[in-house]
């Protein structure tokens, strides 16, 4: 009885030994799964005080080493912990969501990996809901978390969620895994995802903590411990990216200048980078990592199925060689205007300023656009006011340059006499034609300066009405013209567009621009000027090009040229009476004969 009970215990013992064996050889190169999702709760975060608002740079964390010397080693991707090491709670996580509100934002988080799905500003409309500066395709996820390079799989176990000890408008999210080499060595450690919302603010904070790293001397895969990435697309939704509509455009501000990326740029050693950013025509996602060790940057575009265009950012982490680290990073999503960004570093509102030659003349006619619209309340009527200010602030110029034309017609006799003359000398010509305007006091220039000096003011404009925040989604004509920063429409086309110009829409505001420009030619024409082959093209061939040139501008921008053309022709009605009154006045005193009366004779009487 003795004996077969040893046999027993010697084969049981064997068996369990050969088990554990085969199931630590086995979760060394598979993942176990979460469990089926038995509950889901999507109630909002309560309890706890609000925190109170904290500087954008807070840098308070735990001194790192910055000089890693540790050597690469290959390991294995780290898994949850397996059954036999698990608690029952680890392996029961159910499926979670978490709903946090500010008064600026609706932020929905999923503790699958512990992302972020929805990011939604409670103050800006798209079309029918709240814009929503996550988009995600395939059920992706941004701030996701892969252990590893930028080519690594993003986490997709189902984490803890923390919320009962936690302010309100925090959440943190943990999760233990184990890591096994291929030297055999393994051990385990823990993330802990804690995100931190801010009322009033656009702006988060996010610290991302691996601890519990004694027993594996750090983390390191090929270099890197993990990499925190945001993509697949900044917000709002759209079909297609162009200049007119909205423009994705990646910027990094590194040693106090703001350069310009192009997709899939790679910036490696990067502890004097501000921040990073991919910006749109409207909003921003700006990054702010706040690390004292080495780590990449890398902007990325690629494709994935169910989305036309990506815009992503990885940000990866180098590798770990102490028993815990807490990196922090803030995160801005959000409106790209000045009074936003300029709540925290003066080198984030550079991003949403007007760059380039021009952009001081544009600072102005924005403080003057706003000026007029705080008297008006309606930015399409505060446009017509700018348009009509512009004009009566260049009229002095105006009405010189219709002078100098009008000296012109009063000399072309001479000069086509001088040109008949030297026309086989034209050094010759260019002397005496200087001679000439010096006699008469013309300035050849005079009537071209004054159109010269307003073109800075139409770019200006362009510049102004295609970029400028408040004109977004701003009505003025209800039902026609409902956003002055897109084109106006009356009639939108339904899978169709226009065979070789690809129009998309019946626009109206093009055509009333080109009857306002050849109205305005007609009426520019000073009395007696004749209109040749040169002129005939002025008058009628140019507004037919910029009809097709400005076909899909902005409606402000039409709008201003409109009125602009309007304004000018009223003025130019003005000047050409005042010019004919003139005339008339000079050929009568020099046709009439001067009557000499000799002293003490009377004039006769007929």
């Amino acid at each position: 009885m003795e004996k077969n009970t040893i046999i027993a215990v010697v084969l049981c013992s064997v068996l369990l030994i050969g088990s554990f064996a085969l199931q630590g050889l086995l979760s060394q190169r598979q993942q176990v799964n979460a469990p089926v999702v038995q509950t889901q709760d999507t109630s909002p975060v309560t309890g706890g005080d609000t925190i109170p608002v904290m500087d954008a740079f807070e840098s308070a964390l735990p001194v790192q080493d910055s000089t890693l010397t540790m050597q690469p080693s290959v390991t294995e991707a780290p898994v949850p912990v397996n059954q036999m090491e698990a608690t029952a709670q680890d392996l029961l996580i159910p499926l979670e969501n978490v709903r946090i509100e500010t008064d600026v934002i609706i932020v929905e988080l999923t503790n699958v990996g512990g992302d972020i799905v929805s990011w939604k500003l409670k103050k800006h409309i798209d079309k029918d809901d709240n814009v929503d500066m996550i988009f995600s395709a395939n059920n992706s996820r941004a701030f996701s978390i892969a252990f590893g390079g930028a080519e690594a799989a993003p986490i997709s176990e189902y984490f803890h969620v923390d919320r009962t000890r936690l302010a309100e408008h925090i959440v943190e999210f943990s999760r233990v895994f184990n890591i096994s080499t291929t030297t055999g060595t393994s051990g385990s450690f823990r993330l802990i995802k804690r995100y931190e919302f801010f009322p009033g603010e656009y702006r988060f904070k996010l610290t991302v903590t691996l601890t519990d790293l004694q027993s594996l001397n750090g983390i390191n895969f090929n270099g890197s411990a993990y990499t925190l990435s945001f993509g697949p697309q900044i917000g709002p939704r759209f079909e297609k990216l162009d200049r007119f509509y909205d423009y994705r455009e990646n910027h990094t501000y590194i040693n106090g200048k703001l350069k310009k990326a192009k997709d899939n740029d790679v910036f490696t050693d990067n502890r004097m980078t501000a921040w990073v950013s991919i910006s749109g025509k409207y909003f921003a996602f700006i990054a702010i990592p706040k690390l004292y060790t080495e780590y990449n940057l890398a902007f990325s575009n690629r494709e994935e199925p169910g989305l036309q265009a990506a815009s992503r950012l990885n940000i990866t982490r180098s590798a770990v060689n102490i028993p815990r680290v807490d990196d922090v990073y803030f995160f801005y999503l959000g409106p790209k205007t000045q009074d936003e960004l300029k709540k925290y570093e003066d080198s984030i509102s550079v991003l949403a300023s007007s760059r380039g030659i021009l952009a001081p003349l544009e600072r102005v006619l924005k403080w003057l656009l706003q000026a007029f619209y705080k008297v008006v309340r309606n930015y399409g009527i505060a446009i017509i006011l700018l348009t009509l200010f512009i004009k009566i602030l260049f009229f002095p110029l105006t009405k010189k340059g219709s002078m100098a034309t009008l000296r012109m017609q009063a000399l072309a006799p001479k000069i086509k006499e001088l040109q008949e003359k030297y026309k086989g000398n034209p050094q010759k010509l260019q002397a005496e034609m200087a001679i000439f305007y010096k006699q008469e006091g013309y300035n050849p220039l005079g009537g071209c300066l004054p159109m010269l000096l307003q073109i800075p003011i139409f770019i200006a404009m362009y510049g102004l009405f295609n970029n400028h925040f408040d004109l977004r989604g701003a009505s003025f004509i209800p039902g026609w013209i409902p956003d002055l920063s897109v084109p106006e429409y009356i009639v939108q086309f339904t899978n169709f567009r226009v065979p070789i110009v690809g129009w998309e829409a019946l626009r109206a505001l093009p055509f009333i621009y080109v009857g306002s420009q050849l109205l305005y030619g007609k009426v520019t024409q000073m009395p007696g000027q004749q209109s040749g082959t040169q002129m005939k093209f002025m008058l009628y061939i140019m507004p037919i090009i910029f009809f097709f040139i400005l076909y899909n501008v902005p409606s402000g921008l039409l709008i201003y040229w409109i009125f602009s053309n309007l304004f000018t022709l009223v003025q130019q009605v003005i000047i050409n009476k005042y010019f004919i009154k003139r005339k008339a006045v000079q050929v009568q005193t020099q046709t009439e004969p001067e009557l000499k009366i000799a002293p003490g004779k009377k004039k006769k009487k007929f």
